[in-house]
């Protein structure tokens, strides 16, 4: 299994530049998307962000969508069979209208909540034009693994052998991360569970990330106490840990990718 990281949505936030990590692994002949990031209707009408996208500053490029990267890297977006979402938030899932014949993963938590939320923060982050076209969801409850001191461990082996879906709570009702085997350990996208390379390095945060986060997570609670089982992980030299928005740690897992790939890698 090949894994690609691509940044599906530069984002030029007053604090700095962030990226959309995505995922695209090569299973055989077909690929697996871990989240989307934005879709080519977004970028074609940013209105359907909603007023988010003026903090955000997301960079809106036709050519940054994730069927536009799977097609530069030679690929056509009809052999996507799955998406495995970290979490439905409108950064995440902007692409998978773009991917309607795709299964779409995630936890069961996560899907009552985007299909049966209400209020202004849930309408903000699950958008209408993201879920609105009726998509193939598969919603899966907690598993029964417990993978590196985690619970309730879902196994994705049909999807992609080995991968794993992991409940990583607090930012959003079910938000997951997603585990992929690699030949050296272990690669987990924790989504958005963990803004920065600092908090889990050493488990300090800066104080306008501390504020970020507290203010949209869904139980800033559990989100510390999950932050802090990831910190404990971070130390696990059999894992790779990667987020969805830190670009230090995009570039640097890019980087391993080529060369692990060898000089034809992309």
């Amino acid at each position: 299994m090949r894994i690609h990281h691509l940044d599906c949505g530069t984002l030029r936030t007053p604090v700095g530049r962030m990226v959309c990590h995505v995922l695209l692994l090569e299973v055989e002949d077909r690929l697996v998307l871990v989240d989307t990031g934005f879709g080519t209707e977004d970028v074609r009408d940013p209105r359907r962000l909603g007023p988010v996208r003026h903090v955000l500053f997301p960079d809106l490029d036709l050519a940054r969508t994730a069927v536009e990267r799977i097609r530069a890297l030679g690929r056509e977006p009809s052999e996507v069979t799955d998406v495995v979402l970290t979490h439905g938030d409108l950064d995440h899932a902007g692409g998978i209208p773009d991917l309607a014949h795709a299964r779409i993963h995630l936890l069961a938590a996560e899907a009552a909540a985007i299909e049966t939320g209400r209020g202004p923060r849930i309408r903000q982050r699950y958008r209408t034009g993201h879920w609105g076209h009726d998509p193939h969801v598969v919603a899966h409850p907690p598993g029964p693994r417990t993978w590196k001191g985690l619970e309730g461990v879902v196994e994705l082996d049909d999807v992609a052998p080995g991968l794993l879906l992991v409940p990583l709570p607090g930012h959003t009702a079910g938000h997951a991360g997603v585990a992929v085997p690699t030949r050296e350990g272990w690669l987990l996208h924790v989504g958005d569970a963990a803004l920065d390379a600092r908090s889990l390095r050493t488990g300090r945060v800066r104080l306008d990330v501390r504020l970020r986060q507290t203010l949209i997570a869904q139980d800033p609670l559990e989100m510390y106490r999950t932050q802090r089982r990831l910190r404990a992980l971070a130390l696990d030299p059999e894992v790779r840990i990667v987020n969805s928005h830190d670009l230090g740690l995009f570039e640097e897992a890019r980087a391993a990718a080529d060369d692990a790939a060898g000089p034809s890698g992309a």
